[in-house]
């Protein structure tokens, strides 16, 4: 029986090594022949954000609540978003708009002029204080003096280079003594009335009386003083820049309506004014 049974043994053995040889290959590890890559980046630790910190004496600031009844914000033409830019509404301090820090103010011009005529040169100051009072924010009326000088001379020389010939009085001077030179003043008294039309432009009138010392030529064209009354009434329009809460400069531009050659001032006049509030 055991002779028999040994052949069946090797015989089932030399079956079941063919599979028992392709299993152990199939479990065999497979090596890598890719080339090496870069090596991995490291990773970079998170950084934890900055907690705020907070006082334990300070409450928090309570979240907003929300209220119904209060309106919606609603765009218009200047403010298309609903928006708007704080004290846009404001006016320039100063302004027509801006009720006056003051019902009472100075009021006074400050006048420089030179003109030529006929080879005489004519420098002309004059200055004029008034009192104001603002009757409404708008409207402004008040009385002044004014006072002018003026200077008149002759250089014969320049006359002469000028014309070519020699000033056409029988000495060739200026004046009858001798003289090349003449000076005059003026005292008057005057009242004037202003009217805010549109922020800082506004319009200003005025009349005045003055005891005026003109320029005029005798018979023989020698020049003399001619004692006249004088009377202006100007009108124009004006503009106004404030210099804080108490002053303002003013530019005005007059017309002389009675301009004639006994008048004191010319068909137009370029003024410069300082206005000053006073009182409550």
């Amino acid at each position: 029986m055991k002779r028999h049974l040994l052949p069946l043994l090797l015989l089932a053995a030399a079956a079941g090594l063919p599979t028992l040889q392709a299993q152990a290959q199939d479990n065999k590890p497979v090596l890598n022949t890719a080339p090496p890559g870069p090596p991995p980046a490291p990773t970079r630790p998170a950084t934890p954000a900055p907690v705020p910190a907070t006082d334990p004496a300070t409450p928090a600031a309570p979240a907003p609540i929300y209220d119904p009844s209060t309106p919606a914000v609603q765009p218009s033409p200047s403010a298309p978003s609903g928006l708007d830019f704080p004290n846009r509404k404001a006016t320039k301090a100063g302004g027509a708009e801006d009720v006056p820090p003051s019902k009472k103010f100075i009021y006074s011009n400050l006048g420089l002029g030179y003109n030529s005529v006929d080879g005489i040169s004519n420098f002309n100051f004059s200055l004029a204080p008034a009192l104001g009072y603002r009757i409404t924010n708008k409207l402004a009326i008040g009385p002044g003096i004014s006072y002018a000088y003026n200077n008149y001379s002759l250089s014969p020389d320049n006359f002469y280079r000028t014309y070519g010939v020699q000033y056409p009085t029988p000495n060739g001077t200026l004046t009858a003594n001798g003289s090349n030179s003449l000076s005059s003043s003026s005292l008057g008294f005057k009242v004037f009335a202003q009217y805010i039309v549109y922020k800082e432009f506004f319009l200003h009138g005025e009349y005045e009386v003055t005891n005026a010392q003109l320029a005029g030529y005798d018979n023989q064209y020698y020049l003399a003083k001619i004692s006249r009354t004088v009377n202006s009434s100007l009108a124009g329009i004006g503009y106004r820049s404030t210099l804080g809460d108490k002053a303002a400069l003013d530019i005005l531009g007059l017309y002389n309506f009675n301009s004639s050659v006994f008048s004191l001032y010319p068909g137009l006049n370029l003024r410069f004014c300082l206005l000053y509030n006073i009182g409550k």
